[in-house]
């Protein structure tokens, strides 16, 4: 088994993902015509409203700081700090190209699942990859693959390694038992958990924000502090990437490292085309109701992800002078020395407790993903789901006081294959993005408030909810 898993985890991340995921946001950028860059205001615009009337749905703000929940995670702390040790500085600029490239494919992706969402038997929005696979492409077999793909690694295992992260950050900064950090961390992600994805949108709306937001204030306070340094480092970071800088060494050997580092960590920390954030820019109530609307706002999510906090992450550690190639000084413990530099001891603590936050929020944000995946297996009962709760719970105990390399590869695999299924779909129809999106700012053009009504495209009414969208 670990040789089967190791050989499908470098097809998938050696080369399936690391170019399809490139080759998909390459293509919706320049087919949408450079939606992310031209009408970056629209999603500004999309993400602070709110329909007062429909109560099926979270808000877009809601839905927007649940998707951060699950895509800022330990590796915006740990991840960007191997990005820089192994490609150097240069692969900053490539994690910015391929994040901005991955804000069109995240359009892209949760406008369809906006356009396909369902209402289950309690009235709540439901959707994401596995319904517009099995409704627009015809395929609900894949759409089931790609929902038990999904549980295994973001409703199980990756809470799992979040737990893990979480119980070694307290262990190292507060000497706090692993087993006493993953009952409590397991007990307060299952008060939440448990009142469902609406309590889970309440918490990260309110904890994500202010998570982000002090992280970035440390980042600030830092580029602040070390104004002078600034421009020479940005022009550092950009020479870095196309092998100018003398120090680079070999020229050729030196952007390809920063090329590869900086592409896997854009592309692993935003989950732009990994078909995650979907599932709850589906539960959204759009306004303008229009399944564009999500599309920007979920856009912005990679934005905020990447270009913002993974970039602090990098500006804390580039200021601070502290990567030094081949010290084996990497990951947390790089970014907590860099931290350490600009406010001293307190950094080592601030990072641990920047880590907790992080992962914790995670975990519930992969927990909704999960529940919508459960939904569509047609699971979605009481007890189903009661049954998804417990087994998360116990994979968090577990998570943090084991670190089981086999059971995380596989997890890798099962995410692997679940996103290769999700750039099929999206490239399939990315037919009816283009309409869609055509449909959204012919009326924006035109003064109007964007309305999306199925009897605009009948030839959609036997595979979209048209209820949902008959109304303005």
């Amino acid at each position: 088994m670990d040789t089967i898993i190791d050989f499908l985890n470098t097809i998938f991340w050696g080369y399936v993902l690391i170019y399809g995921l490139l080759a998909v946001g390459i293509y919706f950028t320049f087919r949408l015509k450079l939606i992310q860059v031209i009408h970056f205001p629209e999603m500004l615009r999309s993400l602070f409203r709110a329909n007062d009337t429909d109560k099926s749905g979270i808000t877009p703000f809601q839905a927007l700081c649940t998707s951060l929940a699950s895509r800022v995670g330990t590796g915006n702390i740990a991840g960007v700090a191997v990005a820089l040790y192994l490609g150097g500085s240069g692969s900053i600029f490539w994690m910015w190209v391929v994040a901005t490239l991955g804000m069109a494919t995240a359009f892209a992706e949760s406008t369809l699942a906006q356009l396909y969402k369902v209402k289950d038997d309690e009235g709540r929005y439901r959707g994401g990859p596995a319904f517009y696979i099995s409704k627009g492409l015809k395929a609900p077999w894949a759409g089931a693959v790609f929902s038990v793909c999904l549980i295994l690694s973001f409703g199980l295992v990756f809470n799992a390694v979040q737990a893990n992260s979480i119980a070694d950050a307290m262990e190292g900064a507060f000497g706090l038992p692993k087993l006493g950090t993953g009952v409590v961390v397991a007990a307060c992600a299952g008060v939440i958990i448990f009142g469902g994805i609406a309590t889970i949108a309440r918490t990260a709306e309110l904890v994500v924000p202010f998570m982000a937001g002090a992280y970035v204030l440390f980042a600030l306070y830092a580029v602040v502090t070390n104004i002078t340094e600034v421009p020479a480092m940005l022009y550092h970071i950009v020479a870095s990437a196309f092998g100018l800088d003398a120090a680079a060494g070999g020229v050729a050997g030196s952007v390809m490292l920063a090329m590869m580092n900086g592409v896997k960590r854009g592309l692993f920390s935003n989950e732009a085309g990994m078909g995650s954030a979907p599932n709850i820019a589906a539960v959204a109530t759009p306004d303008p109701h229009h399944p564009v609307s999500q599309g920007f706002v979920q856009s912005l999510g990679v934005f905020v992800d990447t270009i913002v906090i993974c970039t602090a992450t990098a500006l804390v550690i580039l200021l601070a002078d502290v990567l030094v190639p081949g010290n084996g000084v990497t990951g947390t413990q790089l970014t907590q020395a860099a931290m350490e530099v600009h406010i001293g001891s307190a950094g080592r603590y601030f990072v641990a407790i920047a880590i907790f936050f992080f992962a914790f929020t995670s975990i519930i944000g992969n927990y909704s993903y999960a529940e919508n995946a459960l939904v569509f297996l047609g699971h979605g009962h009481v007890a189903g789901i009661a049954v998804l709760r417990v087994a998360l719970l116990a994979m968090v105990i577990w998570g943090a006081m084991e670190s089981v390399g086999t059971v995380f590869n596989t997890a890798d695999a099962a995410m692997g294959l679940m996103a290769s299924i999700n750039l099929i779909a999206i490239v399939l129809l990315s037919g009816l993005v283009v309409r869609l999106t055509r449909d959204y700012l012919d009326q924006r053009r035109a003064g109007k408030e964007p309305v999306f009504l199925a009897s605009a495209m009948p030839d959609l009414k036997d595979s979209i909810d048209t209820e949902i969208w008959s109304r303005r």
